[in-house]
């Protein structure tokens, strides 16, 4: 299922990536959030942007989200702290795939010093294109994680 909305936040390293993948998914017809920056400060924190994108994600139900700094881990833990998330790092089209097939993540997270933009803009399409399996063994494990993120323990 292509996603109908997608929402975007970065900080200053992944600014202009943002910007090309905000364009080149508006380009396919997709729907951007656009959660910042809106300008570039080379002294901005990256969490003021992400944290906003990840709830609009779970708030926005159907909708996708991609997080962009300069190596993409901060991102991930910042998108990774809000509730009803599942964000990867992807680092190539296989994990940007895998993320979405196996682990129905709903936030990817890249690294905008660790490629260049046209592989940005790929990796983050790649995500957004990919459905997620539906096996079983990847419910499972879903389903394990959702637990275990609202009642804190496993079983």
């Amino acid at each position: 299922m292509v996603p109908m909305r997608v929402h975007l936040g970065a900080d200053h390293a992944a600014f202009d990536v943002k910007n090309a993948i905000a364009a080149a998914l508006r380009g396919r017809g997709w729907e951007v959030e656009d959660h910042g920056p809106a300008v570039f400060d080379p002294d901005d924190d990256y969490p003021c942007f992400v944290i906003p994108a990840a709830q609009a994600v779970v708030l926005d139900p159907g909708s996708f989200g991609v997080v962009l700094g300069g190596s993409g881990n901060g991102e991930a833990i910042a998108a990774n702290k809000v509730k009803g998330v599942r964000a990867a790092l992807v680092h190539n089209l296989e994990t940007a795939r895998l993320a979405r097939e196996h682990n129905d993540a709903n936030v990817a997270s890249i690294g905008a010093r660790q490629h260049s933009c046209d592989e940005c803009v790929a990796l983050a399409v790649a995500f957004l294109l990919t459905p997620f399996s539906g096996g079983g063994r990847h419910v499972r494990r879903i389903g394990l994680l959702s637990q275990y993120e609202a009642v804190g323990r496993l079983g």
